[in-house]
């Protein structure tokens, strides 16, 4: 088992012999998510008003879907499905690349395909199949030189660059940093995965002040250094890396990026240069969340809600209506059930009976959890808008089915996990 496994692998998360089995269908793991959806559910049919217009119906029965669909897929142990997820993986690929061919443009993003009776978002699909995908790969190998590399980095680039182009950052931006956490959850290196990850601080910095990148390069070169046996080879290739990631980023910020996305990207730090254009989201979704106050002014009664005044509030800035109809007590339970979601998921995988299921369930872990807190962020004003949903709340069928599916997958792991210790 893994190093960074058996640091949290503690006695007191094991349950009692014979309960293992007792009770799953009321789990936190489904119990939580559901709650979460009837309350976005309402927020909903808050925001939309009309009965025969509201999505709100359809969100609830989705989720109960969902919940009904995980429990079932509880009882398939995950080894079974080992040799089905390379071709799962290469029918996502084909499905992102044909969003290029015969995709649904919707707000200048093509990002859809239409199946007939209903419209399906590949992108949702690539989350789950590349933590899978990544997990089966890195299964029994430990990172520790630039070779052991290749592979992984192969599977996770391929997605990102078809979802990148769609173009959707948000989505893109997750595969990233799931790919970084279950990475270290391999035993890489914490040097090298911020090698990788401080490829965006370079973008950053090369828009913004590029003549920082003279003590910025160095400093990425120093740790290369310190974190590898070849010393030199790897300060060259590290430094190699992000000199080209600066070449790339006006090409990138120029063909990449669509201009409502530079926007947005920008704005966030003063949304008021363009408050009825790009900044508009921001400023609504603020004082929305502002006006609810302690208690909020109650589920349906939120004037603004009600009024629309926020664009595509019941998809990615759901939270704004929680903040105005229940105000700051509402939304400290719902990042409290989040919080304890979040907990159960990383305990989850610290039990795990091999890396395998113990990778599955990080990557999902650190999927909802970076989604939550980039969302959030974008709702409150401290981040750009991203396009990146609030599992289990906003609004989107393809989402929802896929998160619930994820959450089955690890309440088939916890209950193995359980079973293996009681008997």
């Amino acid at each position: 088992m893994f190093k960074r496994i058996y640091l949290f692998n503690k006695r007191e998360f094991l349950p009692k012999k014979n309960n293992f089995n007792r009770g799953f269908l009321f789990s936190p793991l489904l119990i939580i998510p559901l709650f979460l959806v009837i309350i976005s559910g309402l927020l909903i049919k808050s925001i939309q008003g009309d009965f025969l217009v509201s999505n709100y119906l359809d969100h609830i029965l989705t989720g109960f879907l969902g919940y009904l669909l995980a429990f079932f897929i509880s009882y398939i142990p995950l080894e079974r499905l080992r040799k089905y997820l390379v071709p799962f993986y290469l029918c996502t690929l084909i499905s992102l690349l044909l969003i290029y061919f015969f995709g649904i443009s919707v707000s200048g993003a093509q990002r859809w395909l239409n199946l007939g009776f209903f419209s399906f978002q590949p992108s949702e699909v690539a989350k789950l199949s590349t933590v899978l995908t990544l997990a089966l790969v890195l299964d029994k190998k430990i990172i520790l030189t630039i070779r052991d590399l290749v592979l992984p980095l192969l599977v996770v680039i391929i997605p990102w660059l078809l979802i990148f182009f769609q173009p959707d950052l948000g989505t893109s931006l997750v595969l990233l940093v799931l790919t970084g956490v279950m990475l270290y959850w391999s035993q890489m290196p914490i040097e090298w995965i911020l090698i990788m990850m401080f490829c965006l601080v370079t973008s950053i910095l090369y828009l913004t002040l590029p003549t920082l990148l003279i003590f910025w390069i160095p400093f990425i070169g120093y740790l290369a250094y310190r974190s590898s046996k070849k010393k030199i080879i790897f300060s060259t290739i590290a430094i190699s890396l992000h000199l080209l990631v600066a070449k790339l980023t006006p090409i990138l910020w120029q063909y990449g990026l669509k201009e409502y996305q530079k926007d947005r990207l920008v704005l966030f730090l003063d949304p008021n240069r363009d408050p009825l254009g790009g900044g508009y989201h921001l400023i609504q979704s603020q004082i929305a969340i502002g006006s609810g106050g302690l208690f909020g002014t109650g589920l349906l009664k939120g004037k603004l809600t009600n009024l629309q005044f926020i664009p595509e509030q019941h998809t990615d800035f759901i939270f704004s209506a929680l903040g105005e109809e229940l105000g700051f007590v509402g939304c400290i339970v719902v990042l409290f059930l989040f919080f304890f979601l979040i907990k159960k998921l990383i305990n989850t995988a610290t039990i795990a009976r091999t890396n395998f299921e113990s990778l599955i369930v990080i990557g999902i872990a650190s999927t909802f959890l970076f989604q939550i807190i980039i969302n959030l962020f974008m709702t409150i004003g401290l981040g750009p808008v991203t396009g990146i949903p609030l599992p289990f709340m906003s609004y989107g069928r393809t989402s929802l089915v896929t998160n619930f599916i994820s959450m089955g997958f690890v309440l088939s792991i916890l209950k193995r996990s359980r079973s293996l210790r009681s008997s």
